[in-house]
């Protein structure tokens, strides 16, 4: 299955549909469709990810999409928000990651998450990011990893910390395609 988006007019493989393990059905479901971006960067052994203290665990740059924009340019924006990446090139698409999740507000029952992934290049020297407050509170912060040593990480923090979030399992599963293929 391919997925379009109208801004940028690109077709993208998706790589995986996951269900939360609370939602048994879509069927009489309203649902509410949030698009993202992820980023992949590597130079030489290592992945350019973030660090969340408050839910253990690792994950790739990236987040929602403001309305109406490209999803590239959000790409761009959110990886330089959060990392500090500066020359950001040689994107090229790896593929999209699609999940259905309960929705925390009285609005709609369901939030369907579609993450766009892309590969690139960056500098290897950071900048300083712009987090949103909530992402400091959170403690994120960007950091140089081996891939093998994330993927451990996580996957210790799924089996024991009740700290975890739901966004893990999409973060553990990409980031073990993204060693199979990339690395």
């Amino acid at each position: 299955m391919k997925i379009e988006n109208s801004k940028s007019r690109l077709l993208m493989e998706i790589i995986k549909t996951h269900y939360h393990p609370d939602i048994t059905t879509l069927e009489s479901k309203s649902i509410v469709t949030r698009l993202a971006t992820r980023s992949i960067t590597i130079q030489g052994n290592a992945i350019l990810l973030l660090y969340t203290e408050r839910y253990e665990d690792y994950s790739l740059p990236g987040g929602g999409l403001d309305l109406d924009e490209n999803i590239i340019e959000g790409m761009i924006r959110e990886l330089s928000e959060e990392t500090g990446a500066k020359e950001i090139r040689n994107i090229k698409p790896f593929g999209a990651y699609e999940e259905y999740r309960p929705w925390y507000k009285p609005d709609y029952d369901i939030q369907h998450m579609i993450s766009y992934c892309y590969t690139c290049d960056i500098s290897k020297e950071l900048g300083i990011p712009k987090l949103e407050t909530y992402e400091t509170e959170n403690g994120m912060k960007a950091t140089w990893v081996n891939i093998h040593d994330a993927i451990k990480y996580n996957n210790q923090t799924m089996t024991i910390s009740h700290k975890k979030g739901m966004s893990i399992e999409r973060e553990t599963f990409l980031l073990k395609l993204i060693a199979k293929k990339l690395m």
